[in-house]
């Protein structure tokens, strides 16, 4: 038995090791033993032709990526989702009917418009959008951003009458003309949901829904938790029944909510007492049907439910006369003639209606594809770019305001059975029912109840601060993100929050990628495994030889970064060291003029019983002065890690090579590439030879177009894997132990009255040649 066990090991001990022979790869190793296959980039013939070509079978896939209701309608399972569709259908329209009355008060329009907005974009995305799950309407985050347009375009003060003409009063109590400043509103919002569409058709139209990746999800985070609460501030006062004046910009939120409680003792109690039982019930309720979701087939409507029960109640006891509530009042019934925008408007609104297109799209976009994951097929970035700025075109006309989704309504369209956007349509009829019939009934319903059914739905958006402690300990960067987007929104307003935290989280990339991660890396003994020094124990670096691997695209920004990290790594400046050896060997000149010093084939010698006046302090600054010496040759030999007749403080070489590990370089510029070779040039002129290994293929196609190779700089120091350029590199000590001892000739001769100076930048290729040339004429 125990035999048996043994042998059944075996294979497994086999397959737990691998031993791989093979050849020793360069670069022009490599290709002379493999050919590279030429890429074939088509003609511009051919590409015109792809583009222009056309047949039936294609027509038809161009007319199915436009109308993706081609696609999903045929077929539909009548029998099997049909009465899901239906119940879900009047679920989700019963949902989107009280969230219409309720975000029309974010956007600041009379109630009866959030109806509309409720009803016209489902009918467009219907047949143009690709997710099948996703309720299209007003969200509050979007109708927040909406209505701040509003108010900045159209305050109260532009509405100030006599009192003679009448219909209301601001917070200072001065009278205004409401008739007239909600057809303002109304315009203004249509005209933006309207030029918001248009800019989303656009998008899409070039291609540009890849734009939404950069909203990471900390920033979207971030950015709604900051939306909700100020959402929670515009709808407090209205709890409240308070009458503020209607701030905008910069800290508008802190103004509102200061003057919000400067009048907190006008507050109306029924409104008060109204608004805290609906938050309380709804909240109640929803926690209700988050935990017993399993068991509860249809999650209880409670917003409707509150609703109808509020406003019978504001009917029965006349809240409105009695205790003077803020009621609904009126509803307009049928629908509106279409009207165009005002295009004379657009200049205003053009820079909020771009960050409103592509906040409305990210959201909508983030929700689709988390219920495109759930039931296992895909959407479209593109064409949803495409079918929500149709259905921002078509409602603008009938004066709505800008349609996303809002996640509350799209989990009960989903929970309810939800399969296809069938549902979507018949909860455009519920809410179609209310705008034609049941308008007229909810005239007597609270504002503060609608107030309250927005806040109840925030509760998703506030439950994201709990987010902040996961991020910091999993990435302290997306916890920042997502700290500074929420506070420079709250601050600063949505627009300029959102972008101030797009140019944060942008910044955070740059800074990654100009200091990224770097380290010397060693060998683990008996594998061609390479990793941190700093990191593993039992690490070995190999002898006279440091490998640095840079983890970043190197381009002008990092190259000092890459530069600094060679010196950390091999512990000196390969300049200093070169203009320290030169400020050596012109002393040593200056003795051997003098004779104090002889310069032989087997070194430099000191003339016994003379005073070697080299050892003095090295004190004196570098210069470059003509020494005239004789321009006739001596070869000698020197060891610069040995003590030199000269008191020159040169820095110990206690390396031959350099690797450069470029694994995780993607790419290189052009400062990058020039940087390279200097580097390249400075290390070989104090006998360091450079390598690079584990590059990828393009940067090799970089460096031929950048005219980086040359006679001194060739294909053969390129590696394919670190191993190997530890291993070539081996053979090669190998090979030059056995030949001479690795000492410097150097040949003494007249030297250049050319100047040389070395700096830590780089410099063009032609004064590096000149450098060398005054360095051949030293050491040769």
């Amino acid at each position: 038995m125990a035999a048996a066990g043994e042998r059944a090991e075996e294979p497994l001990a086999e397959l737990s090791h691998y031993v791989v022979a093979r050849p020793i790869y360069s670069e022009a190793g490599f290709q002379e033993e493999n050919e590279r296959r030429p890429p074939l980039p088509p003609t511009l013939r051919e590409r015109a032709q792809a583009a222009c070509r056309c047949s039936r079978k294609r027509a038809f896939q161009i007319t199915k990526s436009f109308l993706p209701i081609l696609e999903w309608l045929p077929n539909y399972r009548v029998k099997e989702w049909l009465v899901s569709d239906v119940i879900s259908g009047v679920s989700t329209g019963l949902v989107a009917t009280l969230q219409g009355l309720a975000y029309a008060l974010l956007v600041a329009v009379p109630v009866g418009y959030g109806l509309y907005s409720a009803f016209f974009p489902i009918l467009t995305y219907f047949f143009l959008g690709t997710s099948r799950h996703i309720s299209v309407g007003p969200f509050p985050v979007v109708s927040l951003m909406v209505g701040s347009v509003v108010l900045s375009m159209a305050p109260d003060d532009n509405f100030l009458i006599d009192g003679s003409n009448a219909t209301g009063t601001n917070g200072t109590g001065a009278l205004i003309d409401t008739e007239s400043r909600d057809a303002q509103r109304v315009l203004i919002a249509s005209t933006l949901t309207f030029l918001v569409g248009i800019l989303q058709v656009i998008f899409g139209v070039l291609q540009i829904g890849f734009i939404v990746r950069y909203l990471a999800d900390p920033l979207v985070g971030g950015f709604t938790t900051a939306a909700a609460f100020q959402v929670l501030v515009s709808q407090l006062k209205i709890v409240l029944n308070v009458s503020t004046k209607n701030y905008n910009g910069v800290l508008s939120i802190i103004y509102t909510l200061i003057e919000t409680f400067e009048k907190i003792g006008t507050t109306n109690i029924a409104d008060l007492i109204a608004g805290l039982l609906t938050i309380f019930v709804c909240m109640v309720v929803k926690e209700i049907n988050d935990r017993f979701k399993h068991k509860i087939p249809i999650p209880i409507p409670i917003e409707v439910i509150v609703t109808i029960v509020a406003t019978g109640i504001s009917y029965a006891a006349d809240l409105e006369k009695k205790y003077n509530a803020g009621i609904v009042k009126s509803i307009p019934r049928g629908f509106l003639p279409p009207e165009p925008p005002d295009v004379s408007l657009f200049s205003q609104m053009i820079a909020a209606s771009f960050s409103i297109a592509i906040v409305a799209y990210a959201i909508a976009v983030s929700v689709g594809k988390v219920y495109a994951t759930k039931y296992d097929y895909a959407i479209d970035g593109n064409q949803e770019f495409i079918a929500f700025g149709f259905s921002n075109i078509f409602s603008g006309a009938f004066s709505c305001f800008v349609a996303t989704t809002a996640l509350s309504r799209t989990a009960v369209q989903e929970s309810t059975g939800g399969k296809t956007q069938v549902a979507g349509i018949i909860s455009a009829g519920i809410v179609l029912i209310s705008i034609v019939a049941l308008g007229k009934l909810l005239e007597p319903l609270q504002k503060s109840v609608l107030a309250a059914v927005v806040i109840a739905n925030l509760k998703g958006m506030f439950m994201q601060v709990f987010d902040v402690p996961r991020l910091w300990r999993q990435n302290k960067v997306d916890a920042m993100i997502w700290v500074f987007t929420c506070v420079a929104s709250i601050i600063l307003g949505l627009d300029l929050g959102l972008l101030a935290g797009l140019l944060f989280g942008l910044l955070t990339v740059v800074l990654r990628v100009q200091f990224p991660s770097w380290g010397g890396f060693g060998n683990i003994p008996g594998t061609d495994i390479y990793k941190k020094v700093k990191d593993y124990k039992n690490v070995i670096e190999p002898e006279g030889v440091k490998i640095l691997k840079f983890s970043s695209p190197i381009f002008y920004a990092n190259i000092d970064g890459l530069k600094s990290s060679l010196k950390s790594t091999v512990g000196f400046d390969a300049v200093k060291v070169y203009n320290k050896r030169l400020k050596a060997l012109r002393k040593i000149q200056k003795l051997i003029k003098k004779g104090k010093l002889k310069a032989t084939k087997n070194g430099i010698i000191s003339e016994p019983g003379i005073n070697n006046e080299a050892f003095e302090p090295d004190e004196e600054p570098e210069d470059n002065e003509d020494l005239q010496v004789p321009t006739k040759e001596v070869e000698i030999q020197v060891d610069w890690n040995s003590e030199l007749p000269v008191k020159v403080n040169i820095p110990k070489v206690p390396i031959h090579s350099l690797i450069l590990d470029f694994g995780a370089v993607t790419f290189l510029d052009l400062v990058a590439v020039k940087s390279i070779k200097t580097i390249i040039r400075e290390f070989e002129r104090i006998d360091v030879r450079v390598y690079f290994a584990s590059y990828q293929d393009n940067l090799i196609s970089q460096l031929e177009r950048s005219a980086f190779f040359d006679d001194m700089v060739r294909k053969d120091i390129f590696f394919l894997t670190v191993h190997d350029a530890v291993l070539y590199i081996r053979n090669q000590m190998t090979y030059s132990d056995n030949q001479d001892p690795v000492f410097e000739k150097i040949s003494l001769m007249q030297e250049s009255k050319e100047p040389i100076e070395f700096t830590e930048t780089s410099c063009p290729d032609d004064e590096l040649d000149v450098q060398e040339e005054a360095m051949r004429r030293l050491a040769s």
